[in-house]
């Protein structure tokens, strides 16, 4: 088997296409949440801190004092972005907490459900199947009590 047909074989697999997915699906999720947190999430919480806005908590490593990190980047200023820092953060421990409750309600849908109770039991003395209600064996003739 040539190189090329390996590969062809080893790309077709289910596996390697369910990746390619999940991640191309990962990528349009990580958008989501990064407009969630940026969006949504980060200007009530600046409000509740008194107007504070994160993405422009940074510390500027030249000295001067810039009003918005656009003004400092604007100035090529080397900025510490902990601002930045705390959203993405925020971002991670969405995306982790998204990813628990999939894979927790996955497990739970795996979870195979218990066996039913058996119908028959097995006679003692020849040890045949026999209907679990049944007090007299249907191929030995003995008694069961």
């Amino acid at each position: 088997m040539g190189f090329v047909s390996e590969f062809k074989e080893f790309a077709m697999r289910g596996n390697v296409l369910d990746m390619a997915v999940g991640i191309i699906i990962g990528a349009a999720f990580g958008g989501i949440v990064n407009s969630l947190v940026k969006d949504v999430i980060m200007p009530p919480i600046g409000m509740i801190m008194g107007g504070i806005n994160f993405a422009d908590m940074f510390v500027a490593l030249d000295g001067k004092s810039y009003d918005t990190l656009a003004l400092a980047q604007a100035a090529a200023a080397p900025t510490i972005n902990y601002g930045l820092f705390i959203n993405s953060i925020i971002n991670f421990i969405i995306v982790a907490l998204a990813i628990f409750l999939l894979i927790r309600q996955v497990n739970a849908a795996k979870k195979k459900p218990a066996p039913p109770e058996p119908n028959s039991k097995e006679c003692p003395f020849c040890k045949e199947s026999i209907p679990k209600l049944a007090v007299k064996c249907p191929h030995c003739t003995s008694d069961l009590k």
